[in-house]
């Protein structure tokens, strides 16, 4: 047992087991000790499953053994007290992980900043390191999909928790347990875009502005001039309010509003800061500027007059810093440099908002538009060939008004287009700087954007505006290259580009990749259009920055994200690293501020490693790439059969809780694109998507396929040494081993004969045996994620604590497919089982910590 082995058991495992003991003696119910019997329950529930019964056979035998004279509602009753005592376990967990964050993460260790320095020094590549500091950069970018299940109460339960059990305060735990079981867990209504970014708004201000601000200064100690070319370092990017794909909630008034409180929460951060300082900096000549800037940041707050600017922000530092070196011998001046640090990170504006939309509804507006306004572009723009398209695109120019149309889609497009240029002059330019182009399919789609900007209000102004290109499906992946490269060949764009300094961002899609095209075929598919439209922006001179769409499971382009950063190799470039981090996955890497700089400094370090300290593990030579190439190929084919199976989405519908991720409120967005009643595959989003499968504990997209491609191999040895030898393989295969460790065919056996989808289950079945024995081979391990163990044991313990939820959820799924075949229906009944399945959702999702 090693070092952090023993530190969960310790801090982790047998502390829970106390502390449960505690919390399940407190009553919350009216029904009796429902806290004695739920430890029965699970216990139940586990020896039930080997014994393979089924969901319904294990709920009706362990009532009628305990409590046998129960009613159907009693029995109800009972259930969602079980449900509701879980969900509080599993917070109680949480809190336990937290509390022990530096005894069972390796925070020092190899991927550490303090270890990556050292060996920059061991090594003699200060130098090297310095320069990369000088122009590389993190962008963390905060989504507002629908995945984070805790209200703000219970996440603040959570820090206090954390700090009772850091300080074995027994009597305050036991105060935070019962608090914890009378408070909701529920939203009585589905949050609107801004409730959901002022959740957010809470993270960037108690946790990405104190942790940035650390990292920085602790960077700062060895490479302070790198740090003073460099204030985009580390960025945070912004979706809540921005994000309008699919979500007709968001309009323009939302935007603009979320933009002012954004710059209001970074001015009350830095009038605290400047209070702070005042304490220290009480020389004359400093403190009565301090005390100026401290009363203009207060009016600024309270009347949002926009007229403190940030260079005579900047100016007015750099005055006192010239006072405390030249009159004051530098006393302090480290706390002056780290507050100044912040302002040039954080500016006006804390996030920067992005604007992002899909291009079919883009190209809808221009065609509204061009109704609307025949001479704006010729009639029949849309039959040229594509280069002949971009070419008119990128030269229309007029003034476009909102009010001459009727579509709310298509008037929220024009203005909050017109919107991004007051937000620039409000907060800045990087306050508001790109438009994310949504299933961009060719160049033509970012064309028409530029085309927009030109009829919406820029036309007149310099476009002080990134458009990115978010490529999603397997095909656009693949055709990627080809669209740069078309726009690149344009004189016009490539003069945009020459303005915003010859750089380029892409956006790719691992979540919708993965739904398209499986997991392997996925991640390769995004590897190859990463190398290839390296090569075309190498070859233009272009300096191109991925930005990638990732969530928070494997399947959707999660799992371990330094692994994979570290192994791009010298064909792909990576000179920042961008990421979509969201839902429960930022409260679970970025909830405390020590978790939020291991995190970090883990994206940093991987950059560094990549770039720094590359090896022949980075590169894939070309039978390593011909190997991964043919396993995509195959396992995509064995995805493409199972998805194309006349029974995939049935069994989605009939038996996951696929359809009731639209039903809980949890997010402001709809859970799929489009208005039709039917759920259609097209019309999936990957969250619903992945997330049923997580729910139904089989977890597809992370594995399927992987099994069969490797089984067919003819040299399984050849696959063995790429393992061995490939950074990037290695990542593939680790993040898969993390889903498979998640996954529990024993809940959903009973389909194993089921009339209707027994085969199908099967097949799935055998798919997981078969992916799980070959990578068990391929990777030389006796268990999943063997060489992992901090993970492996939470995993064990989380998926422990909510069998009897699962158990819950496959029971009530049971009982609504058993009421739909009655005659006569009991709708009231029906409704409460479909509550029930919502509820347990919450749970489950919360408990897996990146299931969707």
């Amino acid at each position: 047992m090693n070092r952090i082995e023993k530190a969960f058991n310790e801090l982790v495992e047998l502390k829970y087991q106390i502390y449960n003991s505690l919390f399940l003696t407190l009553q919350f119910d009216s029904i009796e000790s429902t806290g004695t019997l739920l430890p029965l329950l699970q216990k139940y529930c586990k020896s039930s499953f080997t014994d393979k019964l089924s969901p319904d056979e294990i709920i009706d035998s362990f009532l009628d053994k305990y409590r046998p004279n129960y009613s159907e509602k009693e029995k109800i009753a009972f259930l969602y007290n079980v449900i509701q005592y879980v969900e509080r376990q599993v917070v109680l967990l949480d809190a336990l992980e937290e509390a022990a964050f530096d005894k069972i993460y390796d925070t020092n260790g190899p991927n550490s900043w303090n270890m990556i320095s050292k060996k920059a020094k061991r090594e003699h590549k200060v130098n090297e390191l310095s320069d990369l500091l000088s122009t590389f950069g993190v962008r963390i970018v905060l989504t507002a999909h629908p995945t984070q299940f805790y209200p703000d109460s219970v996440l603040y339960i959570i820090k206090d928790l954390r700090k009772a059990i850091a300080e074995n305060d027994v009597s305050q735990i036991r105060d935070l347990l019962t608090q914890l079981g009378k408070t909701p867990f529920l939203n009585k209504e589905k949050p609107t875009p801004y409730n959901e970014a002022m959740s957010l708004i809470n993270y960037l201000t108690n946790i990405f502005y104190p942790s940035i601000s650390k990292l920085v200064d602790k960077i700062s100690e060895d490479y302070e001039e790198a740090i003073i070319k460099n204030n985009k370092l580390f960025q945070i990017g912004f979706w809540p309010g921005g994000d309008r794909d699919g979500n007709p909630f968001v309009t323009v008034d939302t935007t603009l509003k979320i933009a002012a409180k954004l710059k209001k929460s970074v001015l009350n951060c830095y009038y605290k800061d400047i209070q702070k300082l005042k304490r220290s900096l009480t020389f004359s000549g400093v403190y009565e500027k301090l005390e100026s800037l401290e009363n203009t940041i207060s009016n600024e707050i309270q009347t949002n007059e926009n007229t403190f600017k940030l260079d005579d922000f900047k100016n007015d530092l750099l005055e006192i810093e010239n006072i405390l070196i030249s009159k004051h011998h530098s006393l302090f001046l480290n706390k002056l440099k780290s507050f100044q640090r912040k302002v040039d990170i954080f500016a006006f504006f804390m996030a920067s908002i992005d604007i992002r939309q899909d291009s079919r509804v883009l190209r809808n507006t221009l065609h509204q538009i061009m109704a609307q306004y025949p001479d704006i572009l010729p009639k029949n723009v849309f039959e040229l060939d594509q280069k002949e398209q971009i070419q008119v695109l990128l030269n229309a120019k007029s003034i476009v008004d909102s009010s001459k149309f009727d579509d709310p889609i298509v008037i929220d497009t024009i203005d909050s287009i017109k919107a991004m240029i007051q937000i620039q002059e409000n907060n800045g330019e990087d306050a508001c700087h790109r438009y994310i182009i949504s299933n961009c399919q060719s160049a033509v789609d970012v064309a028409v954007v530029y085309c927009l900007f030109n009829l919406c209000g820029w036309a007149e102004r310099d476009l002080t505006v990134d458009i990115v290109p978010l490529f999603e499906t397997i095909d656009d992946l693949k055709n990627a290259k080809a669209s740069m490269d078309m726009l690149y060949s344009n004189a016009h764009y490539m003069s945009h580009l020459e303005s915003r300094g010859r750089n380029k961002t892409v956006m790719l899609g691992f979540s919708d990749g993965t739904k398209d095209g499986g997991y392997l075929m996925a991640n390769w598919s995004i590897y190859r259009a990463k190398e290839d439209i390296s090569e075309i922006s190498r070859l233009y001179n272009i300096n191109v920055l991925f930005f990638d769409g990732r969530g928070g499971p494997p399947a959707r382009g999660g799992g371990n994200s330094h692994l994979f950063y570290a192994a791009m190799g010298k064909t792909i470039e990576s000179k920042q690293i961008q990421i979509t981090i969201q839902g429960q996955t930022i409260n679970t890497q970025f909830g405390n501020k020590e978790s939020a700089v291991y995190n970090l400094e883990s994206l940093l370090t991987a950059g560094i490693k990549n770039n720094v300290f590359s090896d022949s593990e980075n590169e894939l030579n070309d039978k390593n790439r011909k190997l991964i190439e043919d396993l995509s190929v195959d396992a995509y084919e064995s995805y493409k059969d199972l998805k194309n199976d006349p029974l995939f989405m049935p069994y989605l519908n009939e038996k996951s809780t696929l359809k009731y991720f639209g039903k809980a409120n949890i997010g402001s967005r709809p859970a799929k694109r489009g208005n039709s009643k039917d759920l259609r595959f097209e019309d999936l989003r990957a969250i619903p998507f992945v997330g049923a499968w997580s729910q139904l504990k089989q977890n597809v997209p992370g594995y399927y396929g992987v099994g069969s491609a490797l089984n067919s191999s003819s040299n399984l040895q050849d696959f063995i040494n790429l393992y061995n030898d490939s950074l990037f393989f290695r990542a593939l295969i680790s993040n898969s081993m993390q889903s498979m460790s998640k996954a529990y065919f024993p809940l959903s056996a009973y389909l194993s004969k089921d009339k209707k989808f027994g085969d199908y289950w099967n097949k799935i079945h055998d798919e997981f045996q078969l992916s799980k024995k070959m990578i068990l081979k391929l990777s030389k391990q006796d268990e999943l994620l063997e060489d992992d163990p901090r993970s492996k044991l939470s995993i064990k313990l989380r998926e422990d604590i909510v069998l009897p939820l699962l158990t819950i959820q496959q029971y009530a799924l049971m009982r609504i497919n058993e009421l739909n075949k009655e005659e006569n229906i009991d709708s009231e009944l029906l409704n409460t089982y479909e509550k029930m399945v919502i509820r347990t959702l919450f749970g489950n999702i919360n408990a897996s910590r990146n299931s969707a």
